[in-house]
């Protein structure tokens, strides 16, 4: 059986190549690379039209109902790739790098020249202690927790990645080792806002595992998210994604226990695109459940 391979954006057939019926989609790309040398099986996608979604690698060509001798695969080039887990360790490991240049510059002049000589104060400490502490989770749950559906994404999303966390991670530590940096008007906002924040890392890393828990190693199998015994997981009787209802919830602890303009903003900012990521994925729950809870909302409980 003949398969034309076309270019997604033109529709010109590119080349043919021969199939048969237990030809996976890799296989398939495996014989496009053959043709096409720089390309690489994570670089290409293929759809039945242009309007549906990239199919899986292990899709059986006998197992597609619509393709016969002759039919066109739409063929998309996604450019240079990296892995996801090589992305999570740049973007994490870099924060706190940059956090920890301004904590330890405090006293240089050429960065902050109206510093007095003084060393930090209990929440300066504090802060950095919860910011880089964020970050070695998260590195440590990339490494032995994070099971990903896609083992690669876009190269240029290393750079935007990066940007975005190194750059709110500098402006966030800049201002909070000022000299100038004024406290929180009370203890009590401090230890209600490092609450906050550490009830957020508990709930996130909890339905991180979870998460974990319920695809298998070394397989894509997806499943209805359910709560299991612990009490932090009851979250998902509620959102799609709780693991970003406890992420915003650690980033709004976090602004409350500064008390700093940066601190809010990334939390606002960073919360939009989780909501954002949060609705794709509890629409693409409930397009393959049909028994999905109807209750459950994507990421605010009861709202949205």
């Amino acid at each position: 059986m003949k398969i034309n391979i076309a270019n997604g954006k033109t529709g010109k057939t590119l080349l043919t190549v021969d199939v048969t019926k237990a030809d996976s989609i890799l296989d398939v790309k495996k014989k496009h690379i053959k043709e096409k040398t720089y390309l690489y099986p994570s670089r290409i996608s293929y759809k039945l039209s242009l309007k549906d979604k990239s199919l899986s690698e292990d899709v059986k060509i006998g197992d597609i109902e619509t393709l016969c001798d002759g039919s066109v695969l739409y063929f998309k080039d996604l450019g240079p790739q990296i892995g996801w887990g090589t992305v999570f360790l740049a973007e994490y490991t870099g924060p706190i790098f940059c956090y920890l240049i301004f904590y330890t510059a405090r006293t240089c002049d050429w960065v902050y020249p109206d510093n007095d000589g003084s060393a930090h104060n209990f929440v300066q400490n504090l802060a950095c202690a919860c910011y880089v502490g964020h970050y070695v989770k998260r590195i440590l749950e990339t490494i032995f927790i994070h099971r990903f559906s896609k083992a690669t994404m876009p190269i240029g999303n290393l750079f935007k990645n990066c940007t975005y966390y190194w750059g709110f991670s500098s402006f966030i530590s800049y201002f909070i080792n000022h000299p100038l940096y004024t406290l929180p008007s009370t203890d009590n906002q401090v230890y209600i806002g490092l609450s906050i924040f550490l009830l957020g890392e508990l709930g996130n890393l909890s339905t991180h595992l979870a998460f974990k828990n319920m695809r298998p190693a070394g397989t894509k199998t997806r499943v209805i998210p359910r709560p299991n015994g612990n009490p932090l997981c009851c979250l998902f009787n509620l959102v799609s994604c709780p693991n970003y209802t406890y992420e915003v919830l650690s980033w709004i602890g976090f602004t409350v226990l500064t008390q700093t303009f940066f601190a809010g903003l990334f939390a606002l900012v960073g919360g939009a695109q989780m909501l954002q990521w949060a609705l794709g994925k509890h629409r693409a729950y409930k397009k393959e459940f049909k028994d999905y809870p109807k209750n459950r909302k994507a990421m605010i409980p009861f709202i949205l």
